[in-house]
């Protein structure tokens, strides 16, 4: 049995080196948005309670983020908590809440964010959020805001829909105004008033989504129009390294063709 398994473990680790090598040699996606799926039921599975599993989850975030910097993704979308999740049960939110506070602050003395100069925004509906969070997040932002090599958005009480919604007001709002004109309005006008828009590619170029659900469950809505999908049949906290390159791996194998 030992020996077996140490076979494997040998295989793996060759497995693993030639996945880099080939990701390595052909151009990676610039932006990746992340659907963090099935902390709860990974909880579940293990008799836990469901505020276990975000916190496990919440430790694998941190790992991801290492990932992305050693493979060179400067920028990284993390779909944490959507407008529908305050729906979940009053304890369940309370818990999520002191999760992102603890968080919070960890990310104003971490090594990591500051070494690789990561630029951190909120997207979302923030002003929902408790006002001790979003006290914690207007910090983080001006902490990081001069950071420039990497990018990493969360996203805390967003929904697609929403997202485009807030983005109609302020564009109809600046029209009201005589700011605006309507023959004014296209594409680029519009992506200007997104939660996304101070990133240098607002579209992600791949979206990966884990526990074997398939949907996109509202992720940039007008952002993911061509970005390609990757659906991972394991629990957000289960996730690893070599989950990743795989799905770099397959991105890299796709055509894109936008349309044309």
């Amino acid at each position: 049995m030992l020996r077996r398994l140490l076979s494997a473990l040998g295989v793996y680790k060759v497995y693993r080196r030639w996945l880099r090598m080939q990701i390595d040699s052909k151009v990676k996606p610039e932006h990746i948005g992340v659907i963090l799926d099935g902390n709860r039921r990974w909880a579940s599975a293990r008799h836990m309670i469901p505020w276990e599993g975000h916190r496990e989850g919440a430790e694998k975030v941190k790992q991801f983020l290492e990932w992305c910097i050693d493979l060179g993704i400067k920028t990284v979308t993390l779909y944490g908590f959507s407008t529908e999740n305050f729906q979940r049960s009053k304890r369940e939110v309370e818990e999520l809440m002191k999760l992102y506070e603890e968080n919070l602050r960890e990310v104003l003395r971490s090594d990591v964010i500051h070494k690789n100069r990561v630029c951190i925004k909120a997207i979302g509906r923030i002003n929902l959020l408790p006002e001790r969070i979003q006290q914690l997040i207007r910090e983080v932002e001006e902490a990081t805001k001069d950071y420039d090599r990497f990018y990493l958005n969360v996203a805390l009480a967003y929904g697609g829909r929403a997202e485009i919604v807030d983005a109609a007001r302020e564009i109809a709002s600046k029209v009201k105004g005589g700011e605006l004109s309507p023959e004014e309005i296209d594409e680029a006008v519009f992506e200007k008033h997104l939660y996304t828009s101070h990133l240098p590619q607002q579209d992600p170029d791949l979206i990966i989504r884990t526990s074997g659900e398939s949907r996109l469950s509202g992720i940039l809505h007008w952002q993911s129009a061509y970005s390609e999908l990757f659906f991972v049949d394991v629990y957000w906290p289960e996730f690893r390294e070599i989950d990743l390159e795989r799905a770099i791996r397959s991105f890299q194998q796709r055509q894109r063709r936008f349309g044309k």
